[in-house]
């Protein structure tokens, strides 16, 4: 089935880019800023609508943590504004580039020019509505939005705050663009329009984006589930690792960084596993171990298979005791989605031997897996953190919503 609405979106889009990406730093930085006003005074209108969204998904039961991440506060108004006042200061990449010169006196310039129309397929985190237009924008892109139906009325509410504001001081129409309709015909439709439509970029669980790979004949660029891992080696610092843990595990629990499995060298397991068992309990998490875990913490559930290629996006943590670190290798390598992995050791060599052989988007030493994050990682707001290895890997800020164009110049001649 085709839907002439969608295919008018993609006209208007398609028309729109043309335009913003010639449009200067300065501009784009104004019509940042106007959204980040607007999205202040209508606020009110804003919560209004979420307040709708959150209600219709508590009642249906969905888990506190997927509420959580679903509902909007005045403070979380701000934070959006604030992260569009953060693109808007942040460098344009647009006309970045090189010259070089050929023996036949032929220049060459290589230049960073925007991708055009970009299709942001989300889950219910109306905060990306806010954060991929402005990406969007700021590298000269026109994008089409499609959220989840569990925050239909907040994503309407915001997408028309900012498009109207963006308009307001110039944008084409159809700069910022919102696909109310929540049906899945009208998606697979958007994921086969290569006509207007220049690449997608799914955000969301395992489902969602395996959905929009199988679907798409517009290029995908992937963004990755995270099933990330901590390993902590026999020479950790216990006062370094339990808080890593910790923060790893149950600072957001509902998010693509999150720690899903814990591993530890089995030389300390006896008296680590205690300490972090009693502030993970603390915390409320539940644990799911291994037979020898389960051994040393008799509270601790019996782990599946399943578990260790699970993100649980809860309050929910797998521990594995691991028999030094090519086991804890042997293991990520085996269930990682390749997002994002850490090591907590005092042991340099050990520390310079897993970031340099785990393959994954993010690898840290001594670190929370949670700073996986366009924001933390200085990009300002992030539209993704891909997992594959084409074009773009971790968090995408505005160089990653950019493609390069050859300009060659020449003075007559054929060889």
């Amino acid at each position: 089935m085709e839907f002439p609405e969608l295919t008018e979106m993609g006209r208007r889009a398609k028309a729109a880019a043309r335009g913003l990406a010639f449009l200067g730093s300065a501009e784009k930085d104004e019509v940042l800023l106007a959204m980040a006003g607007a999205l202040r005074e209508h606020a009110g209108e804003i919560l209004a609508a979420n307040a709708l969204d959150v209600k219709k998904a508590e009642e249906k039961g969905m888990k506190k943590s997927l509420v959580n991440r679903l509902r909007l506060t005045e403070a979380g108004i701000e934070q959006l504004a604030a992260g569009l006042r953060e693109v808007a200061g942040l460098a344009d990449p647009v006309g970045e580039g090189e010259f070089w010169s050929r023996p036949n006196g032929l220049r060459i310039q290589r230049t960073r020019v925007p991708l055009g129309v970009i299709a942001m397929i989300y889950e219910a985190r109306p905060n990306v509505t806010v954060d991929a237009a402005a990406l969007c924008l700021k590298a000269g892109n026109a994008v089409i939005l499609r959220g989840g139906s569990e925050a239909i009325e907040s994503n309407i509410a915001l997408s028309r705050v900012i498009a109207r504001a963006a308009e307001g001081k110039g944008l084409p129409r159809g700069s910022i663009q919102l696909l109310e309709k929540t049906e899945r015909e009208w998606v697979q439709q958007l994921l086969r329009m290569n006509a207007y439509v220049d690449v997608v970029i799914p955000r969301g669980g395992a489902g969602l984006i395996q959905t929009v790979i199988r679907n798409a004949t517009v290029p995908v660029i992937e963004t990755g589930t995270g099933v990330c891992h901590a390993y902590v080696e026999q020479r950790a610092d216990f006062a370094k690792a339990v808080p890593i843990v910790i923060n790893s595990k149950t600072q957001n629990p509902g998010v693509c960084n999150a720690l899903e499995t814990l591993l530890v060298d089995d030389s300390i397991a006896e008296k680590f596993l205690p300490l972090m068992a009693e502030e993970l309990y603390r915390h409320g998490v539940e644990i799911r171990g291994c037979p020898r875990t389960c051994a040393i913490l008799p509270g601790a559930a019996a782990a599946t298979e399943e578990d260790w290629s699970t993100e649980y996006l809860d309050l929910i943590l797998s521990i594995r005791v691991v028999e030094g670190l090519d086991q804890a290798l042997d293991h990520i390598f085996r269930y990682g989605t390749k997002h994002s992995e850490t090591i907590i050791t005092e042991d340099y060599s050990q520390a310079q031997r897993f970031l340099r052989e785990v393959d994954a988007a993010a690898v840290y030493a001594n670190a929370s897996t949670r700073f996986t994050d366009g924001g933390r990682f200085g990009f300002g707001a992030e539209i993704g953190i891909s997992t594959q290895k084409l074009h773009a890997r971790g968090p995408m800020g505005l160089r990653e919503l950019t493609t390069t164009k050859y300009m060659i110049y020449g003075n007559g001649q054929i060889v």
